[in-house]
């Protein structure tokens, strides 16, 4: 331990953060400075890092704002911390996650180790079979309005080093740097992007509804992504009185439910005929709502169960389309496939874990990029679409697994 130091951070805990960083990957912050160009003096940089959050004089640089569209339209602002930034938010992170990883709720989904997105998706499934009634719950600007001091004071419920408390509350208030270079101060909200801002959300609803959930409503079952929030009632009456009181404890943390986007849903099933004006929502990229299932006896039946979401299949529409594969003609199809496999992979696993059948609509999307790049490689084959499909079945027949679709036994979208 180096007793020059105010603050006792080990060199072998920044060198873990860095290389946590570099397999994260990610873009470089408003000094340019990408995770090769930093590696290019690693030594002093990494030991800079660590002499400045020892002595506790450093300061994050402001955040490099970047603009991306919002599935329901206008753009969210992301974050970007410098690679030096992003090491010294790691090196807080991992002190402090395994502090606070015990005490959420095990209806916390999002950004924790052992938990996923398709658990919260599997879990909220049969809940909807259980409780007729959901709250789809949206809270409006959730990271851009999150109270600094209330923030605070969740952490230190969890953690008294100082070094930690400081430079979170540096990070809180660092600055971000528009794109057309201006900077803003801010004195609410973590911007998206940050390393920590995942961990420091997750602490603030923790407090905010999981702790209270658990207090005043244990009755209620709950899935709760970060922000994105699942809450089951057996009864309307419930579901209104919960959306009420969801909104006042949510009021009291200085945030505010969104007035159009949250709405009570009826999980109407053959079970459920009641009429009732929502009957489906969005979460975690899939939609649930009534469908047409066939029982272990082979008998069909409507269930209320989750698919692909629409807005799923035209964003990942749009990035097929983007591919321009058909322009490949100087490529093979093993290049293609290459390039298209692991992407195709991570959406079929993600989106093909519930009502597989879904998928195909959209990998058919793929299968008909294939058949225009057979047409203007092999001129023969131009004429007729028909004759550029059998082309891609012969070659299915032979290769089955060349492509991710046909390898998971999806031939029937090659037809």
């Amino acid at each position: 331990m180096d007793k020059t130091k105010p603050f006792y951070i080990s060199k072998q805990a920044v060198w873990e953060a860095y290389l946590r960083v570099k397999a994260n990957k990610g873009a470089a912050g408003v000094d340019d400075v990408s995770i090769t160009k930093f590696e290019e003096k690693l030594k002093d940089n990494l030991y800079k890092l660590w002499n400045r959050m020892s002595s506790g004089s450093y300061m994050p640089p402001p955040v490099r704002a970047v603009s991306i569209p919002k599935d329901s339209g206008g753009e969210r602002i992301l974050g970007i911390p410098t690679v030096a930034d992003r090491i010294a938010q790691m090196v807080v992170t991992k002190c402090i996650e395994p502090i606070v990883e015990p005490h959420f709720h095990p209806d916390s989904y999002g950004y924790r180790p052992g938990k996923s997105a398709l658990g919260a998706v599997a879990v909220a499934r049969q809940r909807c079979w259980e409780r007729d009634w959901v709250i789809d719950l949206d809270i409006k600007g959730f990271f851009d309005n999150l109270d600094h001091q209330l923030m605070m004071r969740a952490v230190k419920k969890h953690t008294d080093y100082p070094w930690v408390l400081l430079y979170v509350e540096r990070w809180l208030k660092a600055p971000i740097q528009r794109e057309d270079g201006t900077v803003e101060n801010r004195d609410k909200g973590t911007p998206q992007g940050g390393v920590c801002s995942p961990l420091l959300a997750n602490i603030f609803m923790h407090h905010a509804f999981d702790e209270w959930m658990r207090q005043n409503h244990p009755q209620i079952l709950f899935e709760r992504y970060a922000d994105d929030v699942l809450v089951h009632c057996k009864t309307e009456q419930q579901a209104n009185l919960m959306c009420d009181a969801i909104e006042k404890r949510l009021a009291q943390c200085k945030l505010e439910v969104h007035p159009e986007k949250t709405q009570i849903v009826y999980c109407k099933d053959d079970n459920r005929r009641k009429k009732y004006s929502k009957e489906s929502f969005d979460f975690l990229g899939y939609t649930f709502r009534p469908r047409r299932a066939k029982n272990q006896h082979g008998k069909f039946f409507v269930s209320f169960i989750p698919a692909i979401s629409n807005k799923a299949k035209s964003r990942i529409c749009k990035v097929i389309r983007d591919w321009r594969i058909h322009r490949l003609v100087w490529a093979t199809l093993e290049d293609i496939a290459d390039k298209i496999n692991p992407i195709v992979r991570g959406w079929y696993y993600y989106y093909g874990r519930f009502y597989k059948s879904a998928m195909y609509s959209v990998l058919r999307n793929v299968e008909h990029c294939l058949v225009r790049w057979v047409q203007r490689k092999y001129k023969k084959l131009n004429r007729h679409g028909r004759n550029a499909r059998c082309f891609l079945q012969g070659i299915c027949k032979r290769t089955p697994r060349l492509f991710v679709h046909w390898a998971f036994g999806l031939e029937s979208v090659a037809e």
